[in-house]
């Protein structure tokens, strides 16, 4: 054996001891860099005690929590991405929204999109029905329009609870679970991390919403600054949070540069991402011991 095989053989028994908690958080596209974290605890052969999601992080989050390898999510997402036509013709699918409604005295979005349409057209088919039937406990969280909190989930059908995390207010059309009106998670609670501290638990938490822009662009078009105000808020949210308590292990991928909708980047995301491994894979040595 030798010394990257030891020192991960290590992290893994000293890990499945501790109960490893993972959080990944909100972020758009950014949220693919969530997969690294899956392909590092992949190689070093951690099962996570438990999963938490919001928005991106909860779709990624529920396929890991469905017994899904990283291996397999990176050739799921790069080969459903190859063709932008086919992408395109799938949202359009999604669409619940009409032209007319623009003009309709409301001034709806016409391009709104039904979340568990694009769930059922885009995620993995080993994604189950109902949270209960998850290898891995699972939890996303959505925030409740009227009553302006955060709701978690953790029972239950499965596709309405995350669908309902990654409403993104304006692009995807809001969720009722029992009457109660819900929406994306990241408004609320962007880095679901604080139902995993203090639980005895060793807790690593994947902060996507990024940072500020080293220097000034062109001016955002309405739609970026829509979506660039809303990662404004989910990173002073982020912030604030922190100051109140801190997970063991807080990664920062570099996906700064890449927008909440550059899905089609994904490749890009995936290797500005990269060093996250051995990030994780060097803290876990440190902080198990």
């Amino acid at each position: 054996m030798n010394l990257q095989d030891a020192t991960n053989s290590a992290a893994s028994d000293n890990a499945s001891k501790t109960g490893v908690c993972v959080a990944l958080g909100a972020g758009g596209a950014r949220g693919l860099a969530h997969i690294l974290v899956v392909e590092a605890l992949d190689e070093l052969g951690v099962r996570p005690k438990a999963i938490t999601g919001a928005s991106m992080g909860a779709v990624v989050g529920a396929a890991w929590a469905a017994g899904m390898p990283a291996k397999d999510m990176r050739q799921h997402l790069l080969k459903l991405l190859a063709s932008r036509a086919d992408v395109m013709s799938r949202v359009l699918m999604c669409r619940v929204g009409r032209l007319s409604d623009l003009f309709g005295g409301q001034f709806q979005n016409p391009m709104l999109l039904d979340g568990e349409r694009i769930l059922d057209l885009f995620w993995p088919k080993v994604v189950p029905d109902r949270f209960e039937d998850l290898a891995i406990p699972f939890t996303a969280v959505a925030t409740d329009f009227f009553g302006r909190r955060a709701r978690r989930f953790s029972k239950g059908p499965l596709a309405p609870a995350v669908a309902a995390s990654m409403a993104i207010p304006g692009l995807i059309k809001h969720i009722e679970i029992d009457g109660v009106v819900l929406m994306d998670g990241g408004v609320t609670d962007p880095l679901p991390y604080r139902p995993l501290v203090g639980h005895g638990d060793f807790v690593i938490a994947c902060d996507v919403t990024g940072g500020p822009a080293p220097e000034a662009k062109a001016s955002p078009s309405a739609f970026e600054a829509m979506f660039g105000a809303a990662q404004i808020m989910q990173g002073a949210i982020t912030a604030e949070m922190l100051k109140a308590a801190r997970p063991d292990l807080l990664l920062r991928p570099a996906v700064d540069r890449f927008r909440v909708l550059d899905f089609f980047r994904a490749a890009d995301i995936l290797a500005a991402a990269e060093p996250l491994k051995d990030e994780i894979k060097r803290e876990l040595e440190r902080l198990l011991g």
